[in-house]
């Protein structure tokens, strides 16, 4: 380990936490109501980080809330069901004290801040096997009224995606999308379209986007609320450039930002949440798997600073199991202002009836309704890097496709965009993607023998919980997952995959310690989120696997620095 080179230190604290998403928020607010002296350090001027944009469910077993929702769930199904899932790939003893705290984590958050969250009563496991559940552990952040904030911190909450605000700058939840795609059809939809159309027009006279917040910004603004109120100090453009290390003992950092360089002595420990490896082009380049080095979903400013620094005092670095990230298929194209518009394919049409997806041979590689993750692994393993999603118009017309809601009122701005490919028969749809027109002919002939029957003989499509709850029920065939393809246009729509969130990090113990390459713990230095390797080594078992976590291995980070974890008994 590198020494300190006793330059003068500018600030002393009990801890200090690098990134603010939400494992480091975590960190410091229970840090904070510990009674620590503490500082969160954020590389950007803003807080969120990928939590910002992300659907912001945060999978943790066992908790409360389950029983509030009428769902209760028990940690020992979930060990179980962790156990089939992740099997013999590691972990255990992470996942274990994962499962231990999980339930006194969000009771603390629940009771003691104004981050509060609702158990899921349907929003199912993404894998079906033994303790698996249908509710009660997808717990999702309740809606935040932005206006609580003062507006300068207001504007430091990272905004969603563009792509996924409606009218410029106005969050929609997944349930309120109908209403708004057709306020027309019923009182309660021009109810629902009024309430919410006109508190964003409200908004907009005082601020730069909606303040009714949703999903991961909820989240992220229920944090920094609570941060304010325990009047933890947040640094803003204040990245992390070397850790201080005395006699073995990571001691502080050095901060970097365009006033130049900070030192903080840290005397319970530094916290690296920087974001995982996201952007950091050496590391792609070396465990990311082709076609898939130049696409991420995380801000660009997460260039894997926590890996990097920690790396360099001798910290040891994990490839993450099974996969260097946790994926999702994405759809993109170039807006006239020479910016990409990236639209993850998450639930709104994969899973429904009357759309299959090729390789550049024509033919399925996968089940299109799996989790997203696990789509996007079988282009990995196949090699249909990019894949097409391919329907008919009648589809088009009653799910949408990627950036093309229900209704495909944008479809020919789309077409004109080059985003969504249009033709009026098969072998000119297979000509203009590249495909042998004889075998996309065969698939569908194949696919739609299978949506006759009910039965996807080839890849088991409708076969599972999750399969089922995200097709269409209604849709009136034997199979929610299966339609036919019938008369054209068709349409087909490129998609890669893009990394969501890193699995590969720095490897930690049970407590959140970094370990150096002996295998041991380097005094003072922790890590939480993206930065410490995936506890499911690669895998993905349920919605919000990453945020749940990073919420509470920041718990448990914090606990321990305020000596509070040495009883027990599942991290003895």
């Amino acid at each position: 380990m590198r020494s300190d080179d006793n330059r003068e230190i500018a600030e002393e604290v009990d801890l200090l936490v690098c990134g603010a998403g939400a494992g480091g928020m975590t960190a410091a607010l229970i840090a904070a109501l510990e009674g620590m002296d503490v500082v969160l350090a954020e590389k950007t001027a803003q807080v969120g980080g990928t939590t910002s944009t992300s659907g912001g469910t945060t999978w943790v077993p066992g908790t409360h809330l389950s029983e509030l929702a009428g769902v209760p769930d028990k940690v020992e199904d979930a060990r179980a069901f962790l156990d089939s899932v992740v099997a013999n790939r590691g972990g255990a003893r992470l996942r274990e004290a994962f499962l231990d705290s999980g339930r006194a984590a969000i009771e603390e958050l629940d009771r003691k801040t104004d981050v509060k969250f609702v158990a899921s009563a349907a929003h199912p496991d993404y894998l079906d096997g033994p303790g698996a559940a249908y509710g009660g552990r997808a717990l999702a952040p309740v809606t935040f009224d932005g206006r609580l904030l003062s507006p300068q911190d207001f504007d430091r909450v990272r905004p969603p995606r563009r792509e996924f605000l409606g009218l410029g700058g106005m969050m929609v939840g997944r349930n309120e999308l109908g209403a708004l795609l057709s306020p027309f059809s019923s009182v309660a939809n021009l109810r629902s379209t009024i309430e919410i159309v006109g508190r964003y027009a409200l908004d907009r006279l005082r601020y730069r986007r909606g303040t009714r917040l949703l999903m991961g910004n909820a989240l992220v603004a229920r944090l920094l609320h609570s941060l304010r109120k325990e009047n933890v100090r947040i640094l803003f453009e204040a990245g992390v450039k070397e850790l201080i290390v005395e006699h073995g003992r990571v001691i502080g950092a050095v901060l970097e930002g365009p006033a130049g360089e900070r030192r903080v002595r840290a005397r319970k420990g530094v916290v690296l949440a920087t974001g995982g490896v996201c952007w950091n082009r050496r590391i792609r380049e070396r465990l990311f798997p082709a076609g898939t080095r130049d696409y991420a979903l995380g801000p660009e400013t997460n260039t894997g600073d926590g890996a990097d620094v920690a790396t360099a005092i001798g910290a040891r670095f994990d490839d993450g199991g099974d996969s260097p990230a946790l994926w999702m298929p994405c759809s993109s194209y170039r807006r006239p202002d020479g910016t990409l518009a990236v639209w993850p394919h998450i639930i709104l049409d994969r899973a429904k009836p009357g759309i299959f997806a090729v390789d550049k041979n024509g033919r399925r590689f996968v089940n299109e309704a799996n989790s997203y993750h696990d789509f996007a692994m079988g282009q990995l393993a196949s090699g249909a890097i990019p894949a097409h999603l391919v329907c008919d118009a009648v589809f088009m017309r009653r799910y949408g496709m990627g950036m093309i809601l229900p209704g495909a009122g944008n479809l020919r701005a789309m077409l004109r965009a080059g985003y969504v490919i249009e033709a009026k028969s098969l072998a000119e749809l297979a000509s203009k993607i590249g495909c042998d027109p004889k075998a996309l002919a065969e698939t569908v002939d194949a696919y739609n023998r299978a949506a006759a029957s009910g039965v996807d003989r080839e890849f088991g499509r409708g076969g599972t919980v999750v399969n089922r709850f995200n097709g269409d029920g209604e849709a009136g065939g034997f199979n929610p997952c299966l339609g036919p393809v019938g008369a054209g246009p068709y349409y087909a729509m490129a998609v890669r995959p893009a990394d969501l969130a890193s699995s590969a990090g720095l490897a930690g113990d049970e407590f959140g310690r970094v370990l150096g390459e002996d295998g041991e713990p380097i005094p003072g230095l922790y890590a939480c989120g993206n930065d410490l390797a995936s506890i499911f080594r690669g895998t993905y078992p349920g919605p919000g696997t990453t945020l749940g976590p990073a919420i509470v291995f920041g718990w448990r980070v914090a606990k321990h620095a305020a000596g509070k974890l040495k009883n027990i008994a599942a991290a003895a």
